[in-house]
């Protein structure tokens, strides 16, 4: 079954069993080069995603829900910017400016995302409409609707892991 049947079917599944197996190195491993094919969203077969296993529908009052814990689990650019500038390469970016790019976690911290799983990191442009800025606003939202209980967890993952464009639409939040 291949990643994109698979994120389009069951994402949060796809996401169970992939944290089952061995982490990459980076996801260029997998394959030589990305395609932007999907912008806004990263390549399914370079970017699938990944879970935070600390981050459950029973643990988000501990943890995605109090204010600030994203901060104690973000792992530091010292970290990060090798990622962004092999993943400006493998996507095959003519514009190479590191600033231009946010090192971006796929799945969102604030909704159990892995913090340093590389499948779960990619360089998200800054540039165009539905871009890195717009991503923040719809995780924020997604977020506070699930801290208020007005959506589940998984519901939320698989609807960022889905389509972040349409998440606050088919979550009934926008």
């Amino acid at each position: 079954m291949s990643v994109t049947l698979l994120r389009s079917v069951a994402p949060v599944a796809a996401l169970v069993l992939a944290c089952v197996a061995t982490p990459a190195a980076h996801a260029s491993t997998v394959t030589s080069t990305c395609s932007q094919a999907d912008l806004p969203l990263p390549d399914p077969a370079c970017t699938p995603g990944a879970l935070n296993p600390d981050v459950t529908q029973a643990t988000i009052g501990s943890t995605i829900c109090v204010s600030g814990w994203t901060a104690t689990i973000r792992p530091p650019t010292t970290y990060t910017n090798s990622l962004k500038q092999q993943g400006i390469r493998d996507y095959g970016y003519a514009d190479t400016a590191m600033s231009d790019y946010e090192e971006d976690h796929f799945l969102p911290l604030e909704l159990g995302g892995a913090p340093r799983d590389p499948r779960n990191l990619w360089p998200e442009p800054h540039a165009g409409s539905e871009n890195s800025y717009t991503k923040d606003s719809v995780e924020n939202a997604v977020k506070k609707a699930v801290c208020a209980g007005r959506v589940t967890l998984t519901a939320a993952q698989d609807a960022m892991l889905t389509d972040w464009t349409t998440a606050e639409s088919v979550l009934g939040i926008g």
